[in-house]
Formats: structure tokens, sequence, C-alpha cells
């Protein structure tokens, strides 16, 4: 735009009446002329520059630029629209949607009806779409209202939520199946002791009251294991902090399981002298036992479960083994088996009193020792499961 400066009209009058003044007193015509153009220059020259009135957008409304440098550092995927079209998507919104959504129109970029839908809801709506980004993902889109032209939309991640709602409705489910199969059968079998007109003789007696029995410790194995499960993810937080020698620890467990399975069954491989870790004694002697009650119910009847303690190597802290041999695991289970109520074979699981939830402690004790669990199988050769301890730091040693 092109400035333009005024002047006062009584100036201008006072130089053109000097002017003629200047001719009545016989000054020549050509000098009261440049007298009177340099009179009225130096008033132009002299005049203030008047106010530009500068082209603003509505007090309302927010410039883009601002826009985009307010989301680009947030977490959240953000879009800022204009009309249907993607102005703008921060970074959190290009990695999950890719970037060439810029510049989109907003029901191509979306591609889902419950996305569309929103562009023509009023502010603060929302809608949640179960598979927006992958099969198993839940997103929640809300539209907010930035100014007359421009609204955003937020797009919350809920997956990892509704991952851990499944999850827990699972646990909860598989819980109340496992207990609900030996409750049965400990009511049903009570309930025909009890009937006069049943009359059981003694010898069915005995085997109904066995039955009970079994199941009900079968129940109480299954309320214990959940109670550690429970207890194990409260602390797997809280990194143990007492130095202790695992090789010890091994070789008071195997005694222990040995006395009571036959010394046969369980042997001490190798124990290196002054294996050191830090850990929960209390928990790792659940997760040797566990390890060791596993191997002797699923390995060979006739073969040795073997346990051993390796010395550290390299950076790393020493490592346990715990190996059976016996029909070993299916290549396609491995990667559930540390699942709760996982098993590869349900009827002879239950026969042998497991609950499922064994290796599920193991998992999570490893985790709170900051260890690593391994699981190696070859069918029709055993089962060896390690489990890699991290090194003492110096300052705890």
């Amino acid at each position: 735009m092109t400035s333009r400066r005024s002047f006062s009209i009584s100036g201008m009058l006072l130089a053109l009446a000097c002017g003629g003044a200047l001719l009545l007193v016989g000054v020549e015509a050509w000098a009261v002329l440049a007298t009177v153009l340099l009179w009225l220059g130096s008033l132009w020259l002299a005049a203030p520059e008047p106010e530009i009135a500068v082209a603003r957008p509505d007090a309302g409304e927010v410039s883009r630029d601002a826009v985009r440098e307010a989301i680009e550092p947030l977490g959240m995927p953000l879009l800022v629209l204009e009309g249907t079209r993607i102005v703008t998507a921060n970074a959190a919104a290009r990695a999950a949607l890719g970037a060439h959504v810029l510049g989109q129109d907003a029901r191509i970029a979306l591609r889902h009806p419950d996305a569309m839908r929103l562009l023509d809801m009023d502010n603060d709506a929302s809608v949640t779409i179960s598979g927006f980004t992958g099969a198993r993902s839940l997103w929640q889109l809300t539209r907010r209202q930035i100014d007359q032209r421009q609204w955003l939309i937020e797009l919350a991640d809920r997956t990892a939520e509704a991952d851990v709602s499944r999850a827990h409705t699972d646990f909860v489910a598989n819980a109340s199946h496992e207990l609900r199969t030996p409750l049965a059968a400990i009511i049903g079998y009570a309930e025909t002791l009890g009937d006069p007109a049943a009359l059981a003789d003694a010898e069915t007696s005995r085997r109904f009251l066995g039955i009970i029995e079994r199941e009900a410790r079968r129940m109480l194995s299954l309320v214990e294991d959940l109670m550690t499960l429970s207890h194990v993810e409260a602390e797997k937080h809280d990194r143990p902090g007492e130095s202790l020698d695992l090789g010890q620890l091994a070789a008071r467990v195997v005694g222990e399981v040995a006395s009571l399975r036959g010394k046969e069954r369980v042997v001490l491989e190798r124990a290196a002298p002054d294996a050191q870790v830090l850990g929960d004694p209390t928990q790792l002697e659940q997760l040797l036992r566990n390890l060791i009650d596993n191997a002797l119910k699923y390995g060979a009847p006739d073969q040795p479960v073997q346990v051993s303690v390796a010395a550290p190597q390299g950076r790393g802290g020493p490592m346990l083994r715990v190996a059976d041999r016996g029909p070993g695991i299916a290549p396609e289970h491995l990667p559930h088996l540390t699942r709760r109520f996982y098993r590869t074979d349900p009827g002879r699981s239950r026969a042998s009193g497991g609950t499922g939830l064994g290796l599920a402690i193991v998992k999570h004790i490893v985790e709170r020792h900051r260890a690593q669990l391994d699981i190696a199988s070859t069918l029709g050769e055993g089962t060896t499961v390690s489990i890699a301890f991290p090194a003492v730091p110096a300052d705890a040693a």
C-alpha cells in the first residue's frame, strides 16, 4: 500500500498570501513562484506520516503458523482442518497416519465412516473407532473448535487401555473357570455322600472323599498361586537390593526337593562358586521350585531334571538353567508359555495338579530381577529354561 503525507490548508493559504505580497512589492514572478513552491514543499515534508491501517485477521482468529508451532511438540496426534482439508498435522499425527495426510481432504485421509461423521458434528464431539490404524487398535477422535475457520481433531490411542481391560476380563474369566471346575466336583461328590438315597458303600465313600480332598487341594494351590502372582506383580518395579549367592540358593532348593521327590529325579549338575546376584531370596526360591516342578511334571518320568548355575561370562551375571529330558514342546507353543492359564495339554496339566500360573509367576520374578528368560525345546529330546541375571554393580558387591 502506497503511503501519503498531508498538510494543513492554513499553511497553504499562508504561503499563497506571502507570494501575493511579494508580487505587490515588485519581486519578479519567477522568484515568487520558486519561493511559494519551496514553502509548500517544506510543509509537505514536515507533515507527520499518517497511521497505516494494516489488514489483520479478525480478533477471534488464530494464524496457521501459531497453531502449527503450538501443536508440533505435543505427544498426542493432532490435526488442524480448514473446512475438510488438513492444513497442519503434528509429528505424532504424521507418525500415526503418515506424512501424506498433510494437505489431503480429511475424508480421504481418515477413511472411516465414523471419522467422516465427526467432520459434521458439533464442537467437543467425539467418536471411538475400532481398527482405525490396525486390526486391534482403538482410537478416540475428538473435534475442537479453534476459530471461525479452523478446528482441531485430537486422536487419542486407547489400544493399550483396551488391551489391559481385555486382559483383566480374560484373567477373571479364566480364574473363575479354574476355580469353578474343582468346586463343582467338590459340591457334586459332597451332595452324593450326603444323600441318604445314594446308599454309597464304604469303598465308594472313601473314593469320593479322596476326590473331594484332591479337588480342594487343587483349589488351595490355585488360590495360593493367584496370591503369589498378585504379590509379585505389585513389586515388579521395585528392584531387589540384597546380594546373594545363586549357587548356594540352588543347592539348598535342589536338596529340599530331592529329599521329597527322590534324589535320582533332581540333580544339581553344577553350582559355580561366588555366583552373586541382587535378588529377593524368597522369590528366587519360588522361581526355582516352579521350574523344577514343571520339569518333573512334563519331563520323562524315568529321566532326571538337571539344575545348573554357570559362572558370569563377560559383562553379564550368572546363568541359571533347568533342563528335563522328555517329549518337549512344539514351537508354536513356546511364545505363549508365560501367559496366565496357558497350557499345551490342558488335560495332562490338570491331572498333574498344575494351575497354569507357574511360568507366569516365573516371568514376573525374572522381570523384577532385570534378568532375561529363555525357553528352548526340541520335540522328543526335552526342554531347557535359562535365566541370565545381570552382573552385580561394583558399588553393590
